[in-house]
């Protein structure tokens, strides 16, 4: 008995509320009503009255509301505010209250835009509250503006940063100050463990202090929380101070950058840590006594960038460049050899005459030698130190301040290094233009790159996915992007897309090889497309298959053929080293599912076929606008792949002309290891349909595996599609259960005319049928009928397309 007088006590207790609740509101509404000239309104229903009132003070009355019972909650839920209907959301799961409707409703009223169609929202309270944590800290909503988005006792950003799992970046690092900022401290305590992707979109010049700020918020997300994916979109011209920083963050390294703050997280472990050395020594440091002209060049790059990073932080004059002439002169009277390396800008802090033991390493880290400020200084007649190199210049949105991309430098830089390198190249160190752009260094030396190996003390908590899309990707950028992939044990996903490698590509490929040969490598999905390349597709494919022999994902995309594939024979088109592409078979290896996308031109089909044969572990092959010189070619692929590829499940045509190889089309369609195929856009029916249609069927109706079958953009038409339909006939064995027939030309009576043979042959639902992109816009009512029939059988997802648009394909099928 204790539960329905606990029930009557809260009822009561609420009629007292609403009983107040009306008296205020007749008051306050009596005098407006007397003075309207038309007659005072409906007054607002008690419940509706009382709802309002509990939820303005829910500051005192929070706890007897989780307590009503469910019918009266129900009706509470829609008018609080978004704060105490996220905080009441486990109680009304108790007690079998659903709030997800009033999600999707205030994301309607106030977000006011329309997820898309391809995502699958199952969470609409984290939605959007995700997206509220975004506009917030960005200013582009006023909680003000709305009562349900504003209340004094809660702040939006701590309340909203829980449910946040992805977070953009845009712009000029819009958020970075604001995050890091004291008063937010709980705010990014509670990202650090909620977080897991972090996204940079359309990226801009920022200052030194946004960048600090930056660094400060990577660290406490990647470092010390559980940010696993780092993504970069749309940089058209990267800014490399920043993505440098982007990149050795996100691998692990910190630094706390000049004039910025100590980290609390990393507290005592910190402290008695001898100094490390900024990123730009962990990755291009002068400790390896050999290393090549653009390795050099980076190195005093991004060790002349640190310290104008620090002279600008303190207001002191910008630095100057170095010529030839001065480093001359400055080597000459200093009695300094001119072919010995150069040590980096900030290390020349000695007095003259002193000398190092024998034992010493050559240059001093950038952490040391900046801290020095104290040090003696030379006298006015001793030899002048070398001034550092001068740091990139800004665009400061003048048109051409850059140059073209892919440069990385400034031709004035590039100027000045050409002397700088010049006047230290060691004895014995002639390299080839070919073997510097492909870091073809000693085999023997675990770092692919010849760059200093990277101290594991020195590193935190590291990243397992980067993307980088459409981010050019200059020299300098590549190098520290190689050297830190040598390394990156825990990277398990790494995607470049349009980047513009060029001849950095092989610099990739020597530093994937360096990481496969790391204990506890984890690289197993690699994504990588560009418009260029200086391999052919195929020769590069063989090459990272040979590298990352435990690769289980390798999508591949060359829009455009290479020079090798234009003109072999040239003698200016040299190729790659013999240790990125040779000759001797692939390894066998691990990869389980291939992605090829080929630019125009027929492709080799024994390369082809020697990668197949390897991937004895292959489920899934796509190939994207192949073309074979013969179908001859194409049907030695299709016999490798009965022959050597035995997990086969799923295979992908798309964008092939496929017209004159109907048998080897019917070879596939009778093996019965596959799963699933697709055919898209590839022109099957285009000569001796009448023929080839009755065979087709007749291969399917014997193939009892397959249990899709994908045909989109193949004109099918209406004849077609009642070919088609004796698949599903009686003395059929087939168990497809999966038909994708889009955009094909059909008609609404050929789709009435396929829904009643399904009916006549009884078949039950043989699962998900697609109608995107047909002409069934010409009857409508016709239409309709024959979709109504057809989800008596199947699941049909069709679509409201104007045919109007393919006018140009209804002429060619007349």
């Amino acid at each position: 008995m204790a539960a329905p007088e606990a029930w009557r006590a809260r009822s009561c207790w609420f009629c007292e509320v609403a009983a107040a609740t009306t008296m205020e509101a007749t008051s306050r509404e009596a005098a407006p009503a007397k003075s309207s000239a038309s007659g005072p309104s409906a007054p607002p229903a008690l419940f509706e009255l009382c709802g309002r009132a509990v939820s303005a003070h829910m500051g005192v009355l929070e706890s007897g509301v989780w307590a009503l019972p469910g019918p009266i909650l129900q009706s509470i839920l829609p008018l609080l505010n978004i704060y105490y209907l996220e905080r009441i959301e486990e109680t009304a799961l108790k007690k079998g209250l659903s709030t997800q409707a009033i999600w999707r409703r205030l994301w309607d009223e106030l977000m006011k835009t329309r997820p898309s169609s391809l995502e699958s929202v199952t969470c609409w309270r984290a939605k959007f509250m995700e997206a509220f944590f975004s506009h917030v800290l960005r200013g582009t909503i006023d909680v003000s503006s709305d009562r349900r988005l504003c209340d004094q006792r809660f702040s939006p950003l701590l309340h909203s940063s829980r449910h946040v799992r992805q977070l953009t970046i845009c712009n000029m690092l819009q958020g970075a100050t604001e995050l890091v900022a004291e008063p937010n401290r709980r705010v990014l305590e509670t990202l650090a463990s909620s977080l897991h992707t972090l996204k940079f979109r359309h990226l801009l010049f920022s200052d030194v202090a946004a960048q600090q700020s930056l660094r400060q918020l990577l660290h406490q997300l990647i470092h010390h929380g559980a940010v696993s994916q780092v993504s970069l979109y749309s940089w058209p011209v990267p800014e490399s101070a920043l993505f440098i920083l982007i990149l050795t963050m996100s691998a692990g390294f910190w630094q706390p950058g000049p004039g910025g703050p100590p980290c609390r997280l990393c507290g005592e472990a910190s402290r008695g840590r001898a100094p490390s050395r900024d990123e730009g020594s962990l990755l291009l440091g002068s400790r390896r006594p050999r290393r090549d002209a653009a390795e050099r060049c980076a190195a005093a790059l991004m060790a002349s960038r640190r310290k104008s990073e620090a002279k600008q932080l303190a207001r002191a004059a910008p630095a100057t460049r170095v010529t030839r002439r001065s480093t001359q002169e400055s080597q000459t009277a200093g009695g300094t050899d001119p072919k010995r390396e150069l040590l980096p800008p900030a290390t020349s802090h000695e007095a003259p005459g002193t000398k190092r033991p024998p034992s010493a390493p050559a240059t001093t880290s950038f952490a040391s030698a900046s801290s020095s400020t104290s040090s003696k200084r030379a006298p006015a007649s001793s030899a002048p130190q070398p001034k550092p190199l001068k740091r990139f210049k800004r665009a400061a949105g003048k048109k051409g301040a850059r140059t073209r991309q892919g440069s990385g430098v400034e031709s004035e830089d590039l100027y000045d290094f050409v002397f700088i390198v010049a006047g230290e190249k060691e004895d014995g160190e002639e390299m080839e233009i070919g073997e510097v752009a492909c870091g073809a260094l000693d085999g023997s030396d675990p770092s692919c790159l010849g760059l200093p190996a990277l101290e594991a003390s020195q590193r935190f908590r590291s990243i397992s996915t980067l993307e980088l899309f459409t981010v050019p990707l200059s020299t300098e950028a590549a190098l520290t992007l190689c050297h830190l992939l040598s390394s990156w044990v825990s990277l398990e996903s790494l995607t470049l897309s349009y980047n513009g490698l060029g001849s950095n590509i092989f610099r990739l490929l020597d530093s994937l090889r360096a990481l496969s040969g790391q204990a506890g490598c984890r690289l197993r999905a690699l994504h990588l497309s560009d418009l260029f390349s200086p391999l052919p597709i195929l020769e590069l494919t063989r090459a990272i298959v040979r590298a990352l022999p435990l690769l289980r994902v390798l999508s591949i995309r060359v829009d455009h053929p290479s020079q090798r594939d234009n003109n072999p024979a040239v003698p200016g088109n040299a190729g790659p080293p013999s240790h990125i592409v040779g000759d001797e078979e692939i390894p066998e290896n691990c990869l389980e599912q291939l992605e090829m996308g080929f630019p125009r031109g027929a492709q080799p089909a024994p390369l082809l076929c020697s990668v197949l044969k390897a991937s004895g572990s292959l489920q899934q092959l796509s190939l994207d606008s192949a073309t074979f010189a013969s179908p001859q070619d194409f049907g030695l692929v299709l016999q490798t792949l009965k022959e050597y590829n035995l997990a086969l499940k799923r295979l992908s045509f798309h964008d092939m002309n496929l017209a004159d190889c109907q048998s080897e089309v019917l070879f596939l369609l009778q093996n019965l290891t596959l799963q699933e195929i697709t055919f898209s856009f590839c022109r099957l029916f285009e000569k001796r349909p009448a023929q080839f249609l009755p065979e087709m069927v007749a291969a399917m109706k014997g193939n009892s595996t397959l249990k899709g079958l994908r045909l989109p953009g193949n004109r099918l038409g209406n004849a077609g599609l009642l070919a088609l339909a004796d698949v599903f006939s009686e003395d059929s064995s087939s168990s497809l259960c999966q038909l994708d027939i889009s955009s094909n030309c059909i008609k609404p009576d050929g789709l009435l005319e396929f829904a009643k043979r399904l009916e006549r042959w009884g078949r039950g639902a043989f699962g998900h049928l697609r109608l995107f992109q047909n002409w069934l816009d010409q009857d409508a009512v016709t239409a309709r009928e024959a979709i109504r029939r057809l989800r008596a059988t199947c699941h049909v997802v069709s679509d409201s397309w104007d045919s109007s648009q393919a006018f140009a394909d209804y002429v060619s099928t007349m």
